[in-house]
């Protein structure tokens, strides 16, 4: 890759976010990660930092239309531009049946979960096209090609990711500005541990949800996130890259 990239990676402080941060960090990226805690956000940008990265941390809500035109803003006043983005930032706040789900808890997904991806889609879109091109890769989840038990809300969001990753691919197809997926298995991250914690999930049973009997690792779903938004994936438009252990083979 080369020297002059810029990525914007929502929710890149932590899990999935800040292993691709660190993968095109190291290929010379230049990296603007948001997320709400500036904390967090800071030690992230340190330890990219440490790896040799050039990072800066937006403090933003991706559910404030406001906040999401400032983090382009900031990613173009900084670096100069933007062509990379990774929309990872979501939220999955409750694991019931449908009927006993609460529907304050399902506008909370709305909001970060498409709302979030809608915002941040539309901005960074602009932005690419006045530069003529980029690539965009958004989180979907298993959730968001099937059916998931105790997850109707979470698996409706990502249902939408899906459609406006493919949506959005067609529209800007001969435009230079490529839009992606990658649709992740159970992933071995702070929200994952925290769930086991709190007896929502049980590990062995996440485990064997997949073929490979094992959940995945942040790190390989970053690899997937990396090749989707390199040159290496120049034909590739409107895919959802599945990462997932085999659950889709079944």
């Amino acid at each position: 890759m080369a020297q002059q990239h810029v990525a914007l990676i929502t929710g890149g402080a932590t899990g999935i976010g800040k292993e691709t941060a660190k993968i095109l960090a190291m290929q010379g990226v230049k990296i603007v990660l948001t997320g709400r805690r500036a904390d967090v956000g800071a030690a992230a940008v340190e330890e990219l930092r440490q790896l040799g990265g050039d990072a800066t941390f937006v403090t933003a809500d991706v559910g404030d239309e406001a906040d999401v035109r400032r983090m382009v803003e900031v990613a173009v006043s900084t670096y100069g531009g933007l062509d990379m983005a990774v929309n990872n930032a979501g939220i999955a706040n409750e694991t019931v049946p449908l009927g006993d789900s609460d529907t304050a808890n399902f506008e909370a997904m709305l909001r970060t979960n498409v709302l979030g991806v809608y915002l941040s889609m539309k901005y960074q879109i602009r932005q690419m096209l006045e530069q003529g091109g980029g690539a965009i890769v958004n989180l979907a989840s298993i959730a968001g090609l099937n059916g998931i038990p105790y997850a109707g809300p979470y698996a409706a969001t990502k249902h939408a990711v899906v459609g406006l990753t493919k949506s959005g691919a067609l529209d800007y197809a001969t435009r230079n500005v490529r839009i992606n997926a990658v649709a992740p298995g159970a992933i071995a991250t702070d929200l994952i541990a925290q769930q086991i914690t709190l007896g929502q999930y049980d590990e062995k049973t996440i485990a064997a949800m997949h073929p490979m009997t094992r959940m995945g690792k942040p790190e390989e779903i970053a690899r997937g996130i990396a090749w989707l938004l390199s040159d290496e994936a120049s034909f590739v438009t409107g895919h959802v890259l599945n990462i997932d252990g085999g659950f889709q083979a079944k």
